[in-house]
């Protein structure tokens, strides 16, 4: 009967691990389609795969990187620091992702400043 119980308890906790790394699994999946159509210039689908690969794991900071690149192709600039900054908080040491969200600001700062906003 112990035995019983604590199997039971091990197959409840591992489900939520499951759960996690089944919906990391299908963001890959979708930030990797979203590279294939952003590479032949299908930005509008590639926005709407890492905006997917976001919702299907919110945790995911490759994904979170990529949709703010696409923001920033799509001139959605504010958009585009809200996903960096997203993407910087949850993989605070990938240093990608650090160069891409600098890069961002030097060039969006500077736009500002020319324009006089």
């Amino acid at each position: 009967m112990r035995r019983l119980i604590l199997f039971s308890v091990v197959t409840v906790l591992l489900a939520p691990v499951a759960a996690i790394q089944n919906d990391r699994g299908k963001s890959k999946e979708q930030v990797e389609f979203g590279i294939k159509v952003a590479q032949n210039g299908l930005w509008n689908e590639a926005l709407y795969r890492w905006e997917k690969a976001t919702q299907l794991d919110p945790t995911y900071a490759a994904a979170w990187n990529n949709l703010a690149i696409a923001y920033e192709h799509e001139g959605k600039f504010e958009e585009a620091k809200q996903a960096y900054e997203k993407a910087l908080a949850l993989d605070p040491k990938n240093l990608m992702i650090r160069q891409n969200y600098d890069l961002f600001k030097e060039i969006n700062d500077r736009t500002k400043r020319r324009s006089g906003k």
